[in-house]
C-alpha cells in the first residue's frame, strides 16, 4: 500500500533474495513500459508472513498490484484472476516453475481465470476448470485485464497430448532370452511388486529394468496430473511436453545422498522417489549405495509417501513407485558364472551381501537370479534350475509368503 515519504518500495513477509531483488526488476520494467510510479513510499506485504517466499513468480502480480495502487488498473479488473510470472527489465514475462500446481490451487479456491507466461500456458491449461490466458509482456497482461486486448483462453487438448506423448522409446519385446526374468517382471507389473535382480555384468538387468514401465498399465488422468505436478514444481517438464503421459523411470547414481533420494533442503523439495511417483525407481549396483540412502526408503516403500519435517513445518510428498534393484552376486561379479571364474573369498562375498539390510530386503517382494545367456541361445529359454526363495506380498493381509521360483520350466514331479 502507498504511503507518504521519500520514493521507496519496501517488501516484507519473509522474502528470500530472489524475491527481494524483484523490486528492482519490477520498477525498471514499469519505467521501460511507460507506466507511472507512485511518488511516495510503497510497502508490499507478502502473506502469510511466517512462510518464506522464494520464487520469481511474484514479479507479475506485484507489478499489477502497483498499477492498481496508482490507479492505472481498477481493482475489479483483477477480481476473477490469479496471476504468476517473472519479469525481465524490458517488461517481458519469463516462464516459472510450478505453473500446473498454481492452476490446480486456483481451481481448488474457485478462481476462474489464471494469467501465466506464454511458455507455461499449455502446462497450466491441463487443468480444465480454470481458464488460462497466456501473456508475453506486462503490457499484454494489462491489456487482457482491462479488456483492451482481446484474448481467448488456451485450449486444454488433454486427449491430444495423451495420444501424442503416450509412447516409449524402448519396448519390452526387444528383450531376447531371459524368459524367467521377464516372467518375474510381468508378475511385478501386475501386482506392483518390488524386484531385486542378481546377476553377473552383461546379463541384461538394466535393459530389463528400463523396459518395465512399458508393460505397466497406462497412466490415468489423475495419476498423470499428480506426477506432472511434481515435475512442474521442479522445473523438469520439457517445453513440448506439458503433460507426463508415460510412467516415469528414475535411475539415480549410487553416490546420491539421502536428501537427494527422498527429498529435503531448507525449503523441502521432492527427491528421486517422488520423481518416480506412479513409475519405476531403478537402483543399479545396489550395494554401492550409501547405507543411509537405502534405509530412508523403508518408510516410503510401506506408505507410498514421504514426510520431510523441518523446525517450522512438515511437507509430505507422494512416493508410490515400484522399486527395481540390481546387483552383482559378489564384488567381482562372476560368482556362479560359467564363463568367468570368481576370485572373491567367502568372507569378501559375505561382507558384500551384508551391505544391504534385512529390513530393506524384506520390502522387496521378488528376488530373482538373472543368469548369463550365450548369444547363440538368446532366443531359447534357459534350462530349469532353482534360485533362492523369493517373497511375494499376500494381497489380503500384507504379509510375506515364501516360495521358490524356477528359471525356465519347473522340474517334473
Amino acid at each position: 500500500m502507498p504511503s507518504a515519504g521519500l520514493p521507496k518500495t519496501v517488501l516484507v513477509g519473509l522474502p528470500e533474495l530472489a524475491v527481494r531483488e524483484s523490486v528492482h526488476r519490477i520498477e525498471r520494467a514499469l519505467a521501460n513500459l511507460g507506466y507511472d510510479r507512485h511518488p511516495g513510499r510503497t510497502v508490499i506485504n507478502l502473506a502469510p508472513a511466517d512462510l518464506r517466499k522464494d520464487a520469481g513468480g511474484f514479479d507479475l502480480p506485484i507489478a499489477l498490484g502497483l498499477l492498481v495502487a496508482t490507479g492505472q488498473l481498477l481493482p475489479e479488473q483483477l477480481r476473477e484472476f490469479a496471476t504468476v510470472g517473472e519479469l525481465a527489465l524490458d517488461g517481458s514475462v519469463r516462464p516459472i516453475k510450478g505453473a500446473l500446481s498454481m492452476a490446480m490451487a486456483a481451481a481448488e479456491r474457485g478462481i476462474p481465470k489464471l494469467l501465466v507466461p506464454a511458455a507455461n500456458a499449455r502446462e497450466a491449461a491441463v487443468v480444465e476448470s480454470v481458464a488460462v490466458f497466456a501473456v508475453g509482456t506486462l503490457a499484454e497482461a494489462v491489456g487482457v485485464l482491462s479488456g483492451q486486448l482481446p484474448a481467448e483462453p488456451v485450449a486444454p487438448q488433454i486427449d491430444e497430448l495423451f495420444a501424442r506423448l503416450n509412447t516409449y522409446e524402448v519396448d519390452f519385446g526387444d528383450v531376447r532370452g531371459q524368459e524367467f526374468a521377464k516372467r518375474a517382471l510381468v508378475v511385478a507389473a501386475a501386482g506392483g511388486h518390488n524386484v531385486l535382480m542378481i546377476g553377473s555384468p552383461g546379463t541384461g538387468k538394466t535393459m530389463l529394468a528400463r523396459r518395465l514401465p512399458t508393460i505397466l498399465p497406462p497412466l490415468t488422468p489423475p495419476e498423470s496430473l499428480e506426477t506432472t505436478r511434481i515435475y512442474s514444481a521442479m522445473g523438469r517438464l520439457k517445453p513440448d511436453e506439458p503433460l507426463l503421459a508415460t510412467r516415469p523411470f528414475r535411475s539415480p547414481h549410487h553416490t546420491i545422498s539421502d536428501a537427494g533420494m527422498v527429498g529435503g533442503g531448507s525449503t523441502p523439495a521432492p527427491g528421486e522417489i517422488s520423481l518416480a511417483h506412479h513409475g519405476v525407481l531403478f537402483l543399479d549396483e545396489l550395494p554401492e549405495f550409501n547405507r543411509r540412502s537405502l534405509e530412508v526408503l523403508r518408510q516410503p516403500l510401506e506408505e507410498g509417501h514421504v514426510t520431510i519435517s523441518r523446525a517450522l513445518a512438515s511437507t509430505t510428498f507422494p512416493a508410490s513407485f515400484i522399486l527395481v534393484a540390481a546387483m552383482n552376486p559378489c564384488p567381482c561379479g562372476y560368482l556362479g558364472d560359467s564363463r568367468h571364474a570368481c576370485k572373491c573369498a567367502p568372507m569378501t562375498i559375505e561382507r558384500y551381501m551384508g551391505r544391504i539390510s534385512g529390513p530393506l530386503l524384506d520390502r522387496i517382494d521378488l528376488h530373482i537370479e538373472v543368469p548369463s545367456v550365450p548369444s547363440r541361445n538368446s532366443r531359447q529359454r534357459p534350462t530349469a534350475r532353482a534360485v533362492p526363495p523369493c517373497a511375494s506380498r499376500s494381497a489380503g493381509r500384507g504379509r510375506l509368503q515364501r516360495h521358490t521360483i524356477w528359471a525356465g520350466e519347473p522340474p517334473s514331479q
